[in-house]
């Protein structure tokens, strides 16, 4: 990014956000921002950006990068399924730093009892987190605003009217599935004047309104016309909007459909130009990803394993955002290490337009800022890769409608297909992939689902009818994954991989040269990975 654009960026950030109430007088329990500032811009792995998954060994066979590597997509302009064909690894990332794969941690998760495991993913980590950083005067970056322990009403608004909402979506195919040792939600806040009316007043409806545009602008697979856009959303009040949203000739009165894309926005934000697939200025996301809970109907623990935010700061019109992608794509053809403006105290730069920021357990449990090289890890998936929708993953793949503006959880959500497609998803991940993870080490899924090493597509259909009882790890694995990750939380080491991991990745490189997959001449290279999913 230009250090003009930088410049503009962090100004803007500045200026947006509220002057820091006053110190606290009593003493700091523990400082959140110490650790990441005083490892500065420090740096040991160049391409941090690079997750583990993409040093799966595939055999020529096991194809998971068909999920994130995608032809040209709608605004996204990545267009680099090519990645499934070849390996495309600069000097640096040819070497795998992600060594904690090849940690066997089995006597170690032995010796931890199951009532400490317990006791620990069920103690909160995230109010002291916001105290303590109400008491700094000194810090830049995002404070958390969101109350979890007021929680959320009947349809998904923070109960201490911060203006977030929760969303409940389809997960992710891969990493993100709780059988893979985590459990998260995520929370959507659109700006001030997308929560008002016309008058300026604070407004439910109107936010509700707008959000429902949103949904319509970001849910529905790109390849579908302006024109013939089709979404379900909650009944919304359409005289707001002035128009007529669901195509009846009329304009007023609740609706639950969006037909064609709205032209703008509602109420105080009536000026703001409907974009598909691109989100306003000043959206902002906020993640938790958690341990697994095997006793919590959604699987999620109180305690927090990583907070993650990010806000959208500039707007790029498509020939920018054409531009940024073919920057990226030279400068990935060049083998150039990728690089981001910003620091650990006020978040990295994304070339979208994206400010990111985020924070993971200190060796004790605190929540804690992370370090630059931390907050690396999170760029390249938000960032870099063909399947993102401006670069997100929950919101264009929420439920429709009312039932998408809740808490999330996979309980009793039946396992649907994406876009375009008719295979369920999970089914279609298990049969490419010959496993449930990207390094097929989920011995667990592998024992219920491949027996004698193929997959039991019945079985897999059976259970595809509820995602809880598919994705969700019997109470043994579980334990066995919070304390793998437990061990990495103790060590620090976080920069040499945060997976939960119980015993040594074989399907995983070690190093990698550049060249064929080998997946092409098998018939394995697939084109149709989409975001969205086929409700």
């Amino acid at each position: 990014m230009r250090p003009a654009l930088l410049a503009a960026v962090l100004l803007l950030a500045a200026c947006g956000k509220a002057p820091a109430p006053p110190p606290s007088a009593a003493p700091a329990a523990f400082d959140p921002l110490a650790q990441a500032l005083a490892a500065g811009k420090r740096v040991d792995n160049r391409e941090a950006v690079v997750p583990p998954q993409c040093y799966t060994k595939t055999g020529g066979l096991a194809n998971p990068c068909w999920t994130c590597h995608v032809p040209a997509n709608g605004r996204n302009r990545m267009d680099d399924a090519r990645l499934q064909e070849e390996y495309a690894f600069s000097a640096v990332g040819g070497t795998n730093h992600w060594t904690n794969l090849f940690r066997d941690r089995r006597a170690q998760i032995a010796a931890i009892p199951d009532a400490e495991i317990l006791a620990w993913i069920r103690q909160d980590n995230y109010a002291a987190l916001r105290e303590q950083l109400r008491m700094r005067d000194n810090y830049l970056g995002w404070r958390p605003d969101l109350d979890l322990a007021a929680g959320f009403d009947a349809e998904g608004f923070a109960r201490d009217g911060s203006g977030w909402r929760a969303i409940r979506y389809q997960p992710f195919p891969g990493t993100f599935w709780p059988t893979n040792g985590s459990s998260d939600d995520v929370f959507i806040r659109l700006p001030p004047e997308f929560r008002r009316d016309a008058g300026g007043a604070d407004s439910r409806e109107a936010y509700r309104l707008n959000l429902a545009i949103l949904e319509a602008a970001m849910t529905v697979d790109a390849r579908v016309a302006d024109a013939a856009l089709r979404r379900r959303v909650e009944p919304v009040d359409e005289a707001l909007a002035g128009a007529d949203l669901d195509g009846n000739g009329r304009v007023g009165g609740r609706i639950e459909r969006i037909r064609g894309l709205p032209r703008r926005y509602a109420g105080a934000a009536a000026a703001v130009p409907v974009a598909r697939g691109l989100y306003p200025v000043g959206t902002e996301f906020l993640h938790s990803l958690r341990y697994v809970d095997p006793d919590a109907a959604d699987a999620r623990s109180p305690r927090l394993k990583e907070l993650r935010y990010s806000i959208k700061r500039l707007w790029l019109e498509d020939p920018a955002l054409d531009h940024a992608y073919a920057e990226e794509n030279a400068e990935k053809a060049a083998g150039a290490l990728p690089y981001y403006p910003g620091d650990a105290a006020v978040g990295l730069i994304n070339p979208f337009g994206w400010q990111l920021q985020a924070f993971i357990e200190d060796a004790q449990g605190r929540l804690r800022l992370q370090t630059y090289e931390e907050q690396l890890f999170c760029m390249g998936c938000h960032s870099t890769i063909g399947v993102t929708a401006d670069q997100s993953f929950a919101f264009p793949r929420k439920l429709p409608g009312a039932a998408g503006w809740a808490e999330h959880s996979i309980a009793g959500l039946p396992d649907r297909p994406q876009a375009g497609s008719r295979e369920p998803e999970t089914l279609r991940y298990l049969r490419r992939v010959g496993g449930a993870d990207e390094f097929r080490a989920n011995d667990e899924m592998l024992h219920r689902y491949f027996p004698g090493g193929v997959l039991d597509e019945a079985a897999a259909r059976r259970d595809g009818k509820d995602l809880g009882i598919l994705l969700r790890p019997s109470r043994e694995r579980a334990l066995a994954l919070n304390k793998a990750y437990l061990l990495t939380v103790r060590e620090q080491s976080f920069t040499k991989g945060r997976d939960a991991v119980v015993a040594p990745s074989v399907n995983v490189h070690r190093r990698i040269d550049n060249g064929d997959t080998g997946l092409k001449a098998e018939g394995r290279v697939f084109t149709d990975g989409r975001i969205w999913v086929e409700w």
